[in-house]
């Protein structure tokens, strides 16, 4: 898998530049901890990374297409009337995408058929970001774009989490993921960036 290259990159929010002048690189197999206080410009970064946004100057060699990078934002972007393996079989669609066995991305999540085919409005902030990470499962792709991927989740959901991360680089792929607590799991390949610097 290729590596992504981020030279000199600017970004902005509104009228105020929020990131200038970062370079970094990752490579395949790695885990990048993205660090910083609120509003140092995290989602933003992970926004041009992901596509969704543009960066004001800099270049990103990234050797992977928007396609095969996973972004789950801060928000679950689910929608409260669909069931979470109906949200899942939406965003597919979305994506181009015909999953297999949307429901063994439940089950590898910890949502049994119960949680998984209940509206999602009626989910618990933890089964929330479960459904939006059962994505990861459901539809591999070789990098991860994750903000705050361990919010609202309990220690079960934590160590679910780790497990993904770790069966994810083990097998070549990488991340960028922002958190304000410890990323959880043995991960020999984690570094960290912090944005206050």
């Amino acid at each position: 898998m290729p590596s992504l290259q981020v030279r000199q990159l600017v970004v902005t929010r509104g009228d105020r530049t929020v990131i200038d002048g970062l370079s970094f690189h990752l490579a395949p197999g790695e885990v990048l901890h993205l660090l910083g206080r609120n509003g140092a410009g995290k989602t933003s970064l992970l926004e041009v990374l992901s596509g969704l946004r543009r960066a004001e100057a800099g270049t990103i060699e990234a050797g992977v297409e928007q396609s095969q990078r996973h972004w789950i934002g801060h928000k679950n972007a689910l929608n409260p009337v669909l069931s979470a393996l109906e949200n899942l079989d939406f965003w597919a669609g979305l994506n181009g995408l015909k999953l297999t066995d949307p429901k063994a991305a439940m089950d590898a999540v910890g949502l049994n058929a119960r949680h998984a085919n209940r509206p999602s409005g009626q989910l618990s902030t933890g089964q929330k970001r479960r459904a939006a990470l059962a994505r990861l499962v459901a539809a591999p792709r070789p990098w991860w774009l994750l903000d705050e991927p361990l919010a609202g989740l309990d220690v079960q959901g934590l160590a679910l989490f780790a497990g993904l991360l770790k069966a994810h680089v083990d097998g070549g792929g990488a991340a960028i993921v922002t958190s304000h607590q410890p990323l959880p799991g043995d991960l020999p390949s984690l570094r960290s960036l912090s944005l206050d610097a």
